[in-house]
């Protein structure tokens, strides 16, 4: 039989020719597993005393236990275990772990999940040129999961931001084209690009979704803050077919009824669903739960992808109901049915056993055919990567940053100014302005009214090119102390934000040396890094060790004074300021934001939905 480890069109013949004849009686099976109960997801039933023969990695036929033909190498007796499919993600970014795919793979197969679409775009601005290789490496490595990539639209996440990659038509063309493993387009999320034939990347995007149609791929969307009628008939108009982002039940059936898939996330899952059954939801057909962005250390908290269903079950679901919408529901949205999604002939042998269905709880994982938890424990292949320099050399700054870097000079010497404010997930048309002083020609940050300083950092150049400009209500107020990250979404450059313009310097230097993650300077001194070596998102280790660093930068972070605004945070404040690696977004509904130097945003203040720049300070 081929080896099937990635899914292209000369092998998929072969094997399914091999197949037939192995449901036929023909060949012989590699294993059945006899299971006292199987989930049908296609017709929501269940069936009794079933067998499910495998031939290598894929289901060669499933019935009745002891009807099948033919000779089978292993018998393996789970009779005491109820059997559904493995879990999907239809929506996910592998990179929020913070774990390479191998690591990734170990520590949510026993939860269930299987297969992922990945959402690739944070990879993709990293190293466009070498995304898709990267994520392929781990399977053809020989990790069980299935990793269905998606290349990322948002590359750059708009036309203000640069480096890493440049994804149009033929990009896109070329890979749906040469890798069946690619299922789509990743979020379009730069809706304005999208609608207005003068922005700036509407032709680059507008190419993506051009080459995705032609090979008849899906195109994800991204509507987030999109509650007008007329602005979620034209998104659908476009050709989006999803959206991930809507929080509330009217929402979700306003896009739901203009055709768009929802993809329900955790945060908001429950009064969602609540909602819908309360107003007589029936079809839950063109819906799917989803991940999108969970750390490793809330996976080990929470779950995975079981965690998800939980949540819709409690939130009163049937199990079968919630099973589909992480089964065959976005199997059939990815067009990725014929692989994925069900026990049936043809897939992969990919089986959640349950011992408790109203719990789910789940005594064994298999993937391609073959046992891969015990509990909670992972039993499956974990291959050894060593991943070339293209992932590991990603932050190229080819300097020491200094204190110069983020000071801010006061225009003719005047000892006060005007400035442009933001705050952290800032969405309304206007930046917020305030009065500062300066002093020796430099404006100051003001802790007593929770003004402090925020930059961008570029990690592609090698020039260390920095945008700052004053934020309200984040970062601390302990003086000489910063934090900052190169995981900054969607562009992935570094942030910092700091009390002193030299801690802010010294953090992002502790950066260049560790190739990314997190640097904690308090005081003066480096007290904390957590190191992100791959793409300076992911580390190629256990999902463990990783943990013990979060948590050791979190204690860290405690001794910490940090700002933030009651009025304006999100549920994520006040403390330790993580959520920063989301308020870089320059998606919608994001207005005035700051990207890294550029040349349609010389300073990094652009307003992302008109083009629009403006001074830091006046």
């Amino acid at each position: 039989m081929p080896d099937d480890l990635l899914i292209n069109a000369a092998d998929e013949v072969r094997i399914r020719q091999h197949l037939a004849l192995v449901a036929l009686g023909k060949r012989s099976a590699t294993r059945a597993i006899h299971v006292g109960r199987l989930l049908d997801v296609n017709g929501r039933r269940w069936h009794d005393d079933q067998e499910i023969v495998v031939s290598g990695r894929r289901i060669a036929w499933v019935g009745p236990a002891g009807k099948y033909p033919g000779v089978v190498d292993e018998w393996v007796d789970r009779s005491h275990l109820a059997a559904v499919p493995g879990f999907g993600e239809v929506h996910k970014h592998i990179e929020s772990s913070h774990l390479t795919p191998e690591y990734e793979a170990a520590l949510v197969l026993p939860h269930g999940c299987t297969w992922t679409c990945e959402a690739s775009h944070e990879f993709s601005n990293v190293n466009g040129p070498k995304n898709l290789e990267f994520w392929l490496k781990a399977r053809l490595a020989g990790s069980p999961m299935k990793i269905f990539p998606l290349p990322g639209s948002a590359v750059p996440p708009t036309a203000y931001e640069w480096g890493g990659g440049h994804f149009g038509y033929d990009e896109q063309r070329e890979f749906i084209s040469n890798q069946m493993m690619v299922a789509g387009l990743d979020e379009v999320m730069d809706w304005p690009a999208v609608w207005n034939p003068d922005n700036p990347s509407y032709q680059r995007l507008w190419g993506m979704i051009r080459a995705t149609f032609e090979q008849r791929g899906v195109v994800e969307g991204h509507a987030a803050g999109m509650r007008a009628i007329d602005d979620i008939n034209a998104f659908a108009a476009a050709g989006m077919a999803s959206d991930h982002e809507a929080w509330t039940p009217e929402e979700v059936a306003d896009k739901l009824r203009r055709g768009l898939f929802m993809e329900i996330r955790p945060h908001s899952l429950k009064e969602i669903v609540t909602g819908l059954l309360a107003d007589g939801q029936q079809d839950w057909s063109q819906f799917a739960l989803c991940t999108d962005d969970r750390s490793c250390s809330d996976t080990m908290k929470l779950g995975g992808t079981d965690h998800n269903v939980r949540l819709a079950i409690e939130a009163g679901l049937a199990p079968e109901i919630a099973i589909q919408l992480v089964t065959i529901n976005p199997a059939r949205h990815m067009r990725l049915t014929p692989w994925v999604g069900s026990i049936a002939p043809g897939r992969f042998a990919d089986l959640v056993l349950l011992d408790d269905l109203a719990s789910l709880s789940i005594a064994e994982v298999w993937a391609d055919g073959a046992q891969v938890s015990r509990g909670r424990d992972y039993v499956g292949a974990l291959p050894r990567i060593e991943w070339p320099d293209w992932a590991t050399q990603t932050v190229k700054i080819d300097r020491e940053l200094t204190a110069a870097d983020f000071a801010i000079v006061a225009p003719d010497g005047r000892e006060s100014v005007r400035a442009a404010l933001l705050r952290p997930f800032h969405w309304t048309d206007d930046f917020i302005t305030t009065e500062l002083p300066a002093v020796d020609g430099l404006v100051q940050r003001d802790a007593a009214r929770n003004i402090t300083k925020f930059a961008i950092v570029d990690r592609f150049s090698g020039e260390g090119k920095t945008a700052r400009m004053f934020w309200l209500g984040t970062g601390p107020k302990t003086a000489d102390t910063a934090l900052a990250c190169s995981m900054g979404h969607d562009k992935h450059n570094i942030w910092v934000v700091g009390s002193s313009d030299a801690a802010m310097a010294q953090a992002v230097n502790a950066l260049r040396k560790t190739q990314g993650g997190w640097a904690l300077v308090r005081r003066g001194e480096l007290v904390a890094t957590v190191r992100y070596e791959v793409g300076g998102l992911m580390t190629c280790r256990p999902a463990a060790e990783l943990d013990a660093e979060m948590q050791a930068l979190y204690r860290e972070g405690e001794s910490i004074e940090w700002m933030y605004e009651p009025t304006f945070s999100p549920r994520w404040w006040p403390g330790f300021p993580e959520r920063l690696a989301f308020a870089t977004l320059t998606c919608a509904p994001w207005r005035w934001v700051l990207v890294a130097p550029s040349p349609l945003a010389p300073e990094g203040f652009v307003n992302v939905a008109t083009g629009k720049t403006h001074s830091i300070v006046w």
